[in-house]
């Protein structure tokens, strides 16, 4: 048994960039020791994860459905870099205008809409960087008079409005504030040209009209979950990119595979002014999105890149984690109804010098998915050409053709098909927790029944499903057990009661593990259905805190109307969280009535203002450990 007094091993999270403590063990370790010790960086709790007594401190919220943020007695919450203030680039701070009036070219310089993923990478004891993704818009609140008329100016500050914002943040007087103007501050979008790397890079299969080398790409959009690196990048996910195409009249069994539909069932609209995305014009851009993107925030001129070794999917998150002997381990979920949960082990050991020295890491390496058995184990199968039933007899020419097509080779490998697999996190002691968000399909006509992991019908509640590997992160079985099937006990149905020992919840979504081992959960009723049914008694979204230890789960926050409670990440001293509010006030369509754009919610500026996602900071009055 492991020493309760001693400082456990470092998560992922404290060791993101080289100035911050090492998870690698032997010659690399010291490349990346920190040089922070004297700033209090550096020390770990003295609470780890539950190993003593409960690691929950805090008294629950209520459910709640005030349009606000509500957190714990004695929590402050502010809120900072909401949709549409200036990220602080030098000399270019154009203000938010509340009517929707900005341009295209001053979105680009803005902070993007439906903020998602974050994280903090820390640069002293009182500032550093935060990165963030930026999923999708709502077109009735991000223009003028929504989309009539549509544009091509529209189309382009739509797609100014998805991707990522970088941006320097600083704490001052008990305040956490963005630094205009920054050197480091930057946005990337829809439109910035990207490389491609991997195996699929310069494959037929990738090569367009405007591209026929298949290796430069334009734009990353549908952003949702996101990863760190220890070497100190950021991984951002593409995850419902199909959505954006108009498909053909008769889409190929490839696209139909994907999910494209005739038409433009999603609406954006962009192929009337952005012809690449009518898939029947050119019909591999499609391929050139669902790649999990390497972005170097420390860099401003560095280009981001699309790394196809770990496969294409619908992603929501890229958690690394990191072997004994140094190689990197990147677990994924694939956020739809019927899809997989995969991981890629790196052929290479991370090097020192920080991600100048790791550029290529992530392009070499196996990339696996998973099986999991009604006995407790499972299986990582692995995708690789010429292997089982990945043949060109099959449709799989080449290794490039297999990652393009992870979803039909998973299909011929037997892999197990989830209810909705979203964001990935690894625990102090080895177990890696995954969300399966719901799967209302489960059980129904023509639809796949309940197995072992996906054990309940109709499965509108979503579970945490966790598995330890055997012997590293690299093993090739693991057990797996569920860690809770969440639901509300008051529900008439049994299977949508769940057994959640705490406060109720449904539909989650967010995870994340704090340097203390708390595993944190956010959930994402949709608005369609939120207040209504089997979730009626839950009201709106909400961020819990869990104690793996024991199982113990507390309400820690709840969110205004219509939201989503997405993204966590804090400072190295555990005294400052960041969480994103997503889509406030969306409405059950998802996209808003630009006559009525404060139907749902005015938050966070309240009065006749529109709503806004918005970075949200928790912080302790007494200046203490969150949660603690």
């Amino acid at each position: 048994m492991e020493d309760s007094n001693r400082c456990p091993n470092p998560s992922i999270h404290e060791v993101s960039q080289p100035s911050r403590r090492a998870v690698l063990r032997g010659a690399a370790a010291s490349a990346f020791l920190a040089p922070l010790a004297g700033l209090g960086l550096a020390g770990c709790a003295t609470t780890g994860g539950g190993a003593t007594g409960t690691a929950l401190g805090f008294k629950s919220v209520p459910i709640s459905n005030a349009d606000t943020v509500t957190v714990p007695e004695g929590y402050t919450a502010q809120v900072i870099a909401p949709w549409g203030e200036p990220v602080g680039l030098s000399g270019d701070n154009p203000a938010y205008r509340s009517d929707a009036s900005n341009s295209a070219a001053e979105q680009e310089a803005q902070f993007g809409m439906h903020h998602d993923g974050i994280h903090f990478y820390a640069q002293s004891a009182t500032s550093g960087l935060l990165v963030m993704n930026h999923e999708y818009t709502d077109d009735g609140l991000l223009h003028a008079g929504g989309m009539a008329p549509w544009t091509a100016e529209k189309v382009r500050k739509a797609q100014a409005a998805h991707g990522v914002s970088i941006c320097e943040v600083a704490l001052k007087d008990g305040r956490w504030d963005v630094v205009r103007p920054s050197p480091w501050a930057r946005r990337i979008t829809a439109r910035t040209p990207m490389a491609v790397s991997g195996p699929a890079a310069g494959h037929v299969l990738m090569q367009t009209a405007a591209d026929p080398s298949g290796r430069r790409v334009l734009g990353t959009f549908n952003n949702c979950g996101s990863g760190i690196t220890p070497w100190g990048t950021y991984l951002t996910c593409e995850e419902n990119f199909v959505n954006y195409f108009k498909g053909p009249d008769q889409p190929d069994a490839h696209q139909a595979r994907w999910g494209l539909r005739k038409g433009d069932p999603a609406g954006y609209r962009w192929h009337e002014h952005d012809e690449r995305f009518d898939a029947g014009r050119h019909p591999n851009e499609l391929n050139r999105h669902g790649w999990v993107v390497e972005i170097d925030p420390h860099n401003p001129s560095s280009t981001p890149v699309k790394r196809t070794a770990l496969g294409r999917a619908a992603h929501e998150g890229a958690t690394v984690a990191v072997t004994r002997d140094g190689r990197a381990v990147v677990y994924m979920g694939e956020d739809a109804r019927f899809e997989y949960i995969y991981k890629f082990v790196s052929a290479g050991r991370i090097q020192a010098g920080g991600a100048a020295a790791n550029a290529t890491l992530l392009d070499t390496g196996t990339l696996y998915v998973a099986r999991f058995d009604a006995d407790g184990r499972g299986r990582w199968i692995a995708l690789t050409h010429g292997e089982g039933p990945l043949t060109a007899a099959n449709g799989f020419a080449d290794q490039g053709e297999v990652l393009i097509k992870s979803r039909q080779a998973s299909d011929r490998l037997g892999a197990t098909k989830m209810d909705r697999p979203e964001w990935i996190a690894v625990d102090k002691q080895g177990w890696v927790y995954c969300t399966l968000t719901n799967n209302s399909n489960r059980g129904g006509k023509d639809q796949l029944g309940v197995d072992a992991a996906n054990p309940r019908a109709n499965n509108g509640m979503g579970h945490i499903l966790r598995w330890k590997e055997d012997g590293d992160h690299d093993g090739l079985g693991f057990q797996w057990n569920h860690f809770v099937l969440a639901g509300d006990p008051l529900n008439e149905r049994a299977e949508a009661r769940g057994n959640v020992k705490g406060d109720a919840f449904a539909c989650p979504d967010g995870l994340w593990v704090d340097a203390r081992g708390v595993l944190w959960i956010q959930t994402d009723m949709s608005t369609s259905a939120m207040g209504k049914g089997e979730l009626a008694g839950l009201a709106h979204n909400a961020m819990l805190a869990a104690d793996p230890a024991t199982g113990e789960i507390r309400r820690f926050l709840t969110g205004p109307a219509g939201c989503e409670i997405t993204g966590a990440t804090g400072t190295p001293d555990g005294r400052t969280m960041f969480i994103n509010i997503q889509h406030p006030g969306e409405s059950p369509s998802e996209r808003s009535d630009p006559a009525a754009p404060t139907r749902f919610s005015n938050w966070p500026d309240k009065g006749p203002h529109r709503p806004r996602s918005a970075t949200v900071v928790i912080r302790r009055v007494d200046g203490g450990v969150i949660g603690a």
